[in-house]
């Protein structure tokens, strides 16, 4: 059976995941399917290429690569080592969104593309979707942690369903805050002009999507938690046909001399790549995991979330032995966060996630003093507002 189940804690801790037996480090604890997801709208405009459903990447791990170097002279090494069919790929007849299979095409369209599919008005800027997804665009600049078409696809999925409170139900189920904690989460993704702007979100929102059996999504209040629940279960999910291209050839077993030239060759890529696109490497976007929105965080996790699969299948995995009936957290730190003092990580917790953190290391730390040091206080800006969202998690 599974390896781990969510337990109840308490109602200021909430839900937590609990192993139901050992777990050896290394092992996959559980594979997760988002209830919903959706990629980063300034991610698909840039032409980061994912399939609309899945999140798969499109171009194969050489298209990949001249587009972020900015050269399409590039040519990689081993292109049988690269993972993408483009022979399997097909589109929504009506708006040509692109899909990286026929099963991913036809539970989209299940789910929820009935109601957002444009048809014809995919270019048109007055259609009320599109209203939406520009309005959007213009609030929320790069780097990116959240999309309205995320709490879209999740109207549209309860529009679709026959069975509508089942799946209300599971939307339910991801942490809700109280009032002024949404308005907190609200005003960290929004930014200054939070209240004006979330109104007008709910107005476009309402006039692309509204619908009498979420009537209560509509209200200013339920369509502010709806955002703050995106908000703070929102998972980010990064897909990349290069980095699937790079592990494959990682693990081709080659003589010394060409090992350390594909491995020189590899290096410079990504140095070249980091100076044309910066940080910005994969398709990005997020979705909601009802056993991963479970994981309470800790700095020092003993395990960690990633997307081996190049879509949106989340691999849950122990960095340590686990014990049976031991709580089961991740980070919600990057490493470089992780490695701060007490202070400034509980600052950031506090700010992203409302909670100080009582971890081991947190305790044992509690009596350090509680200041940032100097260098530590220069780099204060460079958490923004780009860690609401878990850390984004490289493939």
């Amino acid at each position: 059976g599974a390896a781990a189940e969510a337990r109840f804690i308490s109602s200021a801790k909430g839900k937590g995941l609990f192993a139901t037996r050992n777990i050896r480090k290394g092992e996959i604890v559980f594979v997760e399917r988002p209830v919903v997801s959706s990629q980063f709208l300034w991610n698909a405009l840039y032409n980061y290429r994912a399939c609309d459903h899945c999140l798969r990447a499109l171009e194969t791990a050489e298209e990949n690569a001249q587009r972020l170097l900015g050269k399409s002279s590039l040519v990689l090494p081993h292109p049988e080592q690269c993972s993408i069919r483009k022979d399997l790929h097909q589109q929504c007849p009506r708006c040509q969104v692109t899909y990286c299979s026929a099963e991913c095409r036809q539970a989209a369209l299940e789910q929820y593309h009935q109601v957002l599919c444009l048809g014809p008005s995919r270019d048109d800027p007055t259609h009320p979707l599109n209203k939406l997804q520009e309005a959007w665009r213009n609030m929320h600049y790069p780097p990116e942690t959240s999309s309205i078409m995320l709490m879209a696809r999740m109207v549209a999925t309860v529009r679709q369903a026959k069975d509508k409170e089942w799946w209300i139900k599971t939307f339910s189920q991801f942490c809700n805050k109280t009032a002024n904690e949404e308005e907190e989460i609200v005003h960290k993704l929004l930014g200054d002009k939070f209240k004006g702007q979330l109104e007008l979100l709910r107005l476009l929102f309402t006039e692309a999507l509204y619908d009498e059996h979420l009537s209560r999504w509509f209200t200013p209040e339920g369509f502010r938690s709806l955002f703050a629940l995106v908000g703070t279960n929102g998972q980010g999910i990064g897909t990349s046909s290069l980095s699937q291209w790079v592990h494959a050839c990682d693990a081709l077993e080659l003589p010394l001399l060409q090992r350390e030239e594909l491995d020189t060759f590899i290096d410079q890529l990504y140095k070249d790549i980091e100076k044309e696109s910066g940080e910005f490497l994969n398709c990005e976007g997020s979705g909601l995991y009802v056993l991963q929105s479970c994981c309470n965080h800790s700095c020092i996790p003993n395990a960690e979330t990633s997307f081996p699969e190049n879509n949106f299948l989340l691999h849950l995995t122990a960095l340590e032995d686990i014990e049976a009936g031991e709580e089961i957290c991740i980070s919600y730190l990057d490493c470089c966060q992780r490695e701060r003092s007490r202070h400034s990580r509980n600052k950031i917790l506090r700010e992203n996630y409302l909670f100080t953190c009582s971890c081991p290391k947190c305790l044992a730390q509690a009596d350090d003093a509680d200041v940032t040091s100097d260098e530590e206080e220069e780099g204060e800006g460079e958490t923004d507002d780009a860690e609401l969202e878990d850390e984004m998690t490289d493939v």
